[in-house]
């Protein structure tokens, strides 16, 4: 992992938490949710306050994230907001934080100058032992406390204020005036500063979740659909009536779900030639080959020409491999035609030349599922199937993971916004970027 750290293709974008005043905050919301003071005077966060030095120092990478449910936070700065989730069981947790910092901003200012806010994303379940314990959440609170309990004495203040309005001769007392200035002090003036957060409830939406090796849910008003592994608990027996489950080897039905709730943007010379996007999972899928050939091949030199030359010496190897050819037939047929026949493709292939439409809600997720069903093309897994990219990286030679952290770099990470627009339709999007 240290080449993926060193291009920040993991734990990138952190921020740095160096000063003293926001270390010994954030040890006190550690303090608060049982776990031992960290030792390190400087380390890296995320949205949610998850450290991966601090996950190192306590040897547990799920410090935030207790039984992968009921996630907890840390938010020293509203800064945060621009980071990225580094480390979740739930995809949606970033828009979670996001829809919690958009709807308490003001709170999250006037508190972060004189404290922290800790607490937990808290849901119907404490443990998730089947997929009835997933289908179970259906929105979520946010439990808000503060390291120098600076809200309980905000809180605190509003009821002597309201007290000294209300009640006859409450001026006359010395020791309550004497507390309220003390509290003014920590707090300042309630009047202007609103210290306590609006909204703390929101919708649990369509997700995917790490637990039994990954489980999609996709919401249709009232109706329900589980895309998983069978193996899962509760496939098939969770709520029958409200919910449809679809195996993830069942190709055929996978596509028909996501392109009847219009979850696909299907494949059109209109976006396909400006995309590149056949062309790229072409050359994806060559590359692949290349290492499943010659795992010690040098990439770095492997131009228009190099590749060209492989290409022609492993062409009964691409013929049977069979995705390089297909594409560039597929490629040829829809900017000649303007479309192509899908029902005459073999059910897997038909991911091959679909991108999740760029319009849906769900857009991210249908993405990151087509990424799983399409694993050669390791950009796309990066984009949008990060834990996944993470797992298959640990398996590619030397020489290969070289070669995927300088294409990376030169790629997706030279301009995000401007790769994901062309590619996949999806234009800046901070909740997911």
């Amino acid at each position: 992992m240290k080449r993926l750290l060193e291009a920040e293709l993991i734990y990138g974008r952190l921020l740095d938490v160096s000063e003293p005043h926001l270390v010994e905050r954030y040890n006190k919301a550690l303090e608060a949710f049982g776990l031992p003071r960290t030792n390190l005077t400087r380390f890296g966060i995320d949205m949610t306050g998850f450290s991966p030095e601090i996950a190192d120092e306590l040897g547990d990478r799920d410090y935030l994230d207790p039984n992968r449910v009921n996630r907890r936070f840390i938010i020293l700065t509203p800064e945060q907001v621009e980071l990225p989730v580094v480390h979740t069981s739930f995809s949606n947790t970033a828009a979670l934080m996001h829809e919690f910092f958009d709807a308490n901003a003001r709170a999250i200012h006037a508190v972060t100058i004189r404290d922290a806010l800790y607490g937990e994303i808290e849901d119907s379940v404490a443990v998730v032992n089947d997929i009835d314990d997933l289908l179970s959440i259906n929105e979520v609170r946010f439990r808000v406390l503060s390291a120098e309990d600076v809200l309980g004495k905000a809180a605190e203040l509003r009821a002597l204020v309201d007290r000294l309005k209300t009640v006859p001769n409450a001026w006359a007392d010395d020791a309550m005036l004497n507390r309220m200035v003390e509290l003014s002090k920590q707090t300042g003036d309630i009047r202007q500063n609103a210290l306590v957060p609006d909204q703390l409830v929101f919708r649990h939406e369509a997700f995917w979740a790490n637990h039994f090796g990954g489980v999609f849910v996709f919401l249709d008003g009232k109706q329900t659909t589980v895309i998983c592994d069978p193996s899962v608990p509760g496939f098939r027996r969770s709520r029958p009536w409200q919910v449809s489950y679809i195996a993830l080897d069942d190709h055929p039905r996978i596509f028909e779900f996501l392109a009847s709730t219009k979850r696909l943007e299907l494949p059109r010379a209109s976006w396909v030639e400006a995309s590149g996007l056949l062309q790229h999972r072409a050359d994806m899928a060559i590359l692949n080959l290349v290492n499943r050939v010659d795992p010690r091949a040098d990439l770095a030199r492997a131009d228009r020409v190099w590749m060209q030359t492989w290409m022609h010496r492993n062409a009964t190897l691409i013929a049977e491999d069979g995705i390089y050819p297909f594409l560039q037939e597929a490629l040829r047929t829809i900017l000649a035609t303007g479309e192509i026949r899908l029902k005459e493709i073999t059910p897997w292939a038909r991911f091959l030349l679909v991108r999740a439409a760029p319009d849906h809600p769900d857009r991210w997720l249908v993405n990151q599922l087509i990424a799983q069903l399409t694993p050669f093309d390791f950009v796309s897994r990066f984009v949008f199937d990060k834990q996944g990219f993470y797992a298959s990286y640990e398996k590619l030679s030397e020489k290969f993971r070289e070669f995927v952290v300088e294409t990376l770099e030169r790629t997706y990470l030279e301009d995000k916004a401007a790769f994901r627009l062309r590619l996949y339709g999806i234009g800046e999007d901070k909740r997911n970027a």
